[in-house]
């Protein structure tokens, strides 16, 4: 778990982590490699893991009528996370997710992890602190994005 341990550890989302609490993690943790097209994850399947995203784009797709392919609502790179329908019950994805090119990540088991919650609340907190502000920015610039998807030009 060494090299979990300081790869979670250098990424930004755990970095100011304490370390006693961010050991507790790496128990949850594993490596993941997604080729172009891949998904990470469908609307509708169980949000069972996120990511932190070490290599690579991610599309964050919406599916709209009309269309056979999901529309890119948002591109997550290094250095981001993504997967927070795994906090929210019934913990389902509300998105699908698609490596856009070669994407190395570490992959974080849900379940795991809130087992490890409900006995560390310390650990609890910690990662609020950090998935709110994500997902506050995301479901704003999803919302954006929505809007410019949906007005015609010159409008």
């Amino acid at each position: 778990m060494e090299g979990l341990g300081r790869l979670l550890a250098e990424h930004p989302f755990f970095r100011d982590m304490p370390d006693d609490v961010r050991e507790i993690v790496v128990g949850c943790c594993a490596n993941a490699h997604y080729r172009p097209g891949e998904f990470l994850f469908k609307e509708g399947g169980p949000a069972d893991h996120f990511y932190l995203i070490r290599q690579g784009e991610v599309a964050v797709e919406v599916h709209a009528p009309g269309r056979s392919e999901g529309v890119v609502v948002e591109n997550i790179g290094e250095g981001e996370i993504i997967g927070w329908s795994w906090l929210v019950p019934p913990y389902r994805w509300t998105f699908d997710a698609r490596a856009a090119d070669q994407v190395r990540a570490i992959t974080i088991d849900a379940a795991c992890l809130r087992r490890k919650i409900e006995g560390n609340h310390e650990l609890g907190y910690e990662l609020y602190k950090r998935f709110i502000p994500v997902m506050g920015r995301r479901i704003s610039e999803s919302r954006l994005r929505i809007v410019e998807l949906t007005t015609e030009p010159g409008e």
